[in-house]
């Protein structure tokens, strides 16, 4: 699948510092796809136009790398670059693995500006880490789209259609916002990408996906996340950040220094 949000991405990710959606945040729809200087955009390549068809095939997913790289910068800073969880737990068991959970909410724009970034990174974690999406609950209009994803997670169809809805909502505005969209409007979408549509709506409303929802609603409630894109590691550290790219750089800090508690080692130095 060939993504407008990697143009988007490279246009404005040097534009947004410390930038999150919260809970209380106004309709995307008000916000969703903000512009770049006229400058920028004027000579910005041209977005290439995708089918359905073209979007079908589920990205072939990358090899864990050999070996993890080392860290980069200077080591974070409790309370300045991260938050410590108080008895904080990973969400789910992790098999000795280190979690990395991302909170997100696919009507965030900013969500979308950070998800290419996100998968650079993923790409480049040895098999030790553990990356964990997660769609935040936080009411009104994140709901729906919430339920979508855990839907298309139940149903197999999560890294088919996860980048497009992204780009039907905040590019191609063909998925709403508001007024809310129905379960139907949304397994419409889906159908696109292999799903029922009978299916997938049925599942919306399904016992599972609630609780999915709640499961999702305690993690976020006792880590202290209030916005989104937020990392949390291991449920220990909330990461805060000067920026996307920072918040990754710490990240990899984090997930250096766990894992050499867990091999009983200092954490490596960091490179550069």
């Amino acid at each position: 699948m060939t993504s407008r949000l990697p143009h988007l991405a490279v246009l404005l990710t040097g534009l947004l510092v410390v930038s999150a959606c919260s809970k209380q945040a106004p309709a995307p729809a008000e916000t969703a796809a903000p512009a770049a200087p006229a400058t920028t955009t004027e000579t910005a390549p041209a977005p290439a136009a995708t089918t359905p068809a073209e979007t079908a095939a589920a990205p072939a997913a990358p090899a864990p790398a050999a070996t993890a790289t080392p860290p980069e910068g200077p080591a974070p800073v409790a309370g300045t670059d991260y938050i410590e969880i108080a008895g904080g737990q990973p969400y789910e068991p992790t098999g000795g693995k280190i979690e990395v959970v991302e909170v997100f909410g696919y009507t965030c724009p900013h969500c979308a500006h950070f998800e290419p970034l996100v998968d650079a990174w993923k790409a480049k974690q040895p098999a030790d880490v553990k990356f964990v999406a997660m769609a935040a609950p936080f009411g009104g209009y994140w709901i729906p789209y919430a339920k979508a994803f855990y839907t298309a997670q139940a149903l197999g169809v999560l890294d088919k259609s996860h980048q497009a809805v992204f780009s039907a909502i905040h590019v191609d505005h063909t998925l709403p916002v508001q007024p809310l969209p129905t379960n139907e409007q949304i397994a419409a979408f889906y159908a696109q990408y292999g799903a029922d549509p009978k299916q997938f709506a049925s599942t919306m409303s399904s016992f599972a996906i609630d609780a999915k929802l709640k499961r999702a609603t305690q993690f976020i409630s006792r880590s202290g996340v209030d916005g989104t894109p937020s990392i949390v590691v291991n449920g220990k550290y909330k990461v805060i950040g000067k920026g996307f790219e920072d918040m990754l750089r710490i990240t990899d800090h984090l997930v250096a220094q766990e894992r050499a508690k867990a091999a009983g080692a200092a954490p490596a130095p960091a490179g550069g």
